[in-house]
């Protein structure tokens, strides 16, 4: 059974786990190889994930299918930008993006955002427009070693 919860430091190495096999499966369908590679490493390991559980302006949740944790999000509660929302390769494209994208939603009406805004990878971007995003512009997104990543700027108005 599928249950959303806040992230706890115990879910820091299986939200970093999951992120890249996320990217690891479906960034292909967006960039090449070195791109790839570059935005799954992770050389600062799992801190900062904990930093992020621990920052009260963030909101990390989890989703748990069976125990295992299927997907994460991140909300800037200061901000309103969404920084992540991942599904591992096994939960996907069955309702678990949508779900943790509502749950963020619904969190950040709660705290008074009227607007939510997001960095959206070429693999994601029709994601979030079926959720009701709409694409601004094309961005340029830094990742490891300095290898640039084309992303889609994108707002939904809550």
């Amino acid at each position: 059974m599928l249950s959303i919860r806040s992230a706890t430091e115990d879910d820091a190495k299986p939200i970093l786990d999951l992120r890249k096999a996320s990217i690891r499966a479906f960034g292909p369908e967006g960039y090449h190889d070195e791109q790839v590679d570059a935005w799954a490493a992770q050389p600062l390991g799992v801190a900062p994930y904990l930093e992020s559980i621990r920052d009260e302006s963030k909101y990390v949740i989890v989703a748990e299918e069976d125990g295992e944790v299927a997907g994460f999000g991140r909300l800037e509660l200061d901000t309103g930008v969404l920084s992540a929302v991942y599904v591992h390769p096994e939960y996907a494209r069955n309702g678990l993006g949508s779900s943790l994208l509502s749950h963020l939603e619904s969190v950040a009406r709660n705290v008074g955002l009227d607007s939510l805004s997001l960095h959206a990878s070429l693999n994601a971007a029709d994601f979030y427009e079926e959720n009701g995003y709409e694409r601004i512009e094309t961005v340029e997104h830094e990742v490891f070693g300095g290898v640039e990543l084309a992303c889609v700027e994108m707002r939904r108005n809550l």
